[in-house]
Order: structure tokens, then sequence, then C-alpha cells
């Protein structure tokens, strides 16, 4: 079942929630993604403070959002973090991609990493800061329960890829 979200305007058909059976409510008519960003030493990933009004409003997790119709999942993931971060698309590589998926609705997280420095920033209201952050350090934030349960995967696959350090 969809509803339509209480006193807004969709800008896109996939602006809207998703009810499950038990009542839960999901973002993304089509489903939904997000960009997991590293730097280029896989030692920081871009971070995203969502707004008090949103979903989990006041946590951490990862720019992302509604897949609009017929979008795959990384376009969508690309798309939102440049709406909401200014994350230019031609600057990340995408290395992966993981999906919930509850039958009903699904959440893709598209890991990637930035080919160049990228300067987050605030592009939209949904984001009340931009933070890169060490990922000993993520865990140390409010974040979002969907994110919170799967970081300690993409911890691993960070790890995996970062440069052994010479001693």
């Amino acid at each position: 079942m969809v509803s339509a979200g209480k006193g807004r305007l969709r800008r896109d058909p996939g602006d809207d929630w998703v009810i499950a059976p038990d009542g839960r409510r999901f973002w993304g008519r089509f489903g939904a993604a997000g960009l997991l960003l590293a730097d280029a030493g896989f030692e920081r990933v871009l971070l995203q403070l969502r707004v008090g009004w949103s979903h989990f409003g006041g946590t951490w997790g990862i720019p992302g959002g509604a897949l609009h119709e017929g979008e795959d999942a990384a376009a969508g993931a690309l798309r939102e973090a440049h709406e909401e971060a200014g994350v230019p698309s031609s600057q990340v590589q995408i290395l992966d991609q993981r999906t919930l998926d509850l039958g009903f609705w699904s959440y893709t997280t598209v890991f990637g990493v930035a080919l160049a420095p990228v300067e987050a920033r605030c592009t939209d209201a949904e984001s009340v800061a931009l933070e890169w952050v060490a990922a000993d350090e993520v865990t140390q934030r409010p974040l979002h329960p969907g994110f919170a349960e799967s970081w300690q995967q993409w911890r691993a696959e960070l790890d995996s890829r970062r440069s052994p350090r010479r001693v």
C-alpha cells in the first residue's frame, strides 16, 4: 500500500511512502538507494546528518533517497548524492552494491570511491551537515538504524581495500 506524504507535494512519483504489512513506513515507492562514498585511501566516508523532519531525522547516514520509476540503484544513488551533497558523479567510481530486499520494498547501498577530493556541501533541505568521517569514528555518532545495521559489513569492505601501511 502506498500513501501520500502528509502536507507535502511530490516532486516525482517515486517520492512517496510504502507501508509494510506490519505498519512500518519506508520511503520510496520504487525503492531507495544511497551512496556510501569513501575517500581515495578508504580511510574516511562521507556521512550526512539528516534534518529533523525527515525519516529518522537527527541521525547520521549516507546521502540517498527514493528511486525514480525505472531508475537503477546506481543512477539513483549518484543522483541523490549530487542533489543532497553536491557530489559530482564524474568523480565517483562505483565498486560494489548491496540490496536489502523486503519483497515489497528495497534499499540498495552503492559503494564508491572518490576519484578526486570531493568537497561535499549541503545542497538541499534534507541535510543539516555533511562530513568526511574516519572509519574508526563512524559508530561514535547516532546512526540511521538501517545504516547502523550494515556498517560493520561496509567497514570490513573498507578495511579490505585499504593499502597496507608501510612501517
